[in-house]
């Protein structure tokens, strides 16, 4: 692996602040400056910590790092749920965001898993 633009689960995480950010911008104009960058946010964080902990000298910090994206995860899985409950967010992007989620925490993990392995 030369990059960890080649690694599937920074890639996903890409494509889900795109459509974080596509879903976010249906949610009123009122929440600018609290859900929405909130959700944004933590959001980005996501494929920047995958990004940052890979380019790290150590497995330990690049573990660390990993564990630092899956907590942004939970956090906006939480702040997405929280705008769901306030009917910000329809149906259905509420099921592709949730399928999204969760395909990229069962990466994660996976990954976290493989270099405790090692």
């Amino acid at each position: 692996m030369k990059s960890y633009r080649d690694l599937i689960v920074w890639q996903k995480s890409m494509n889900w602040v795109t459509f974080v950010y596509s879903v976010t911008s249906k949610i009123p104009e009122s929440e600018k400056f609290g859900l929405i960058s909130q959700i944004r946010r933590s959001s980005v964080s996501i494929p920047s910590n995958i990004a940052e902990g890979y380019g790290r000298n150590y497995k330990k910090d690049y573990s660390r790092f990993l564990q630092i994206a899956r907590g942004s995860l939970f956090e906006c899985q939480t702040q997405i749920e929280i705008a769901i409950n306030l009917n910000f967010i329809s149906e259905e992007d509420c099921k592709e965001i949730n399928e999204l989620s969760i395909e990229i925490e069962k990466m994660l993990n996976s990954l976290i898993n493989k270099l405790a392995d090692n």
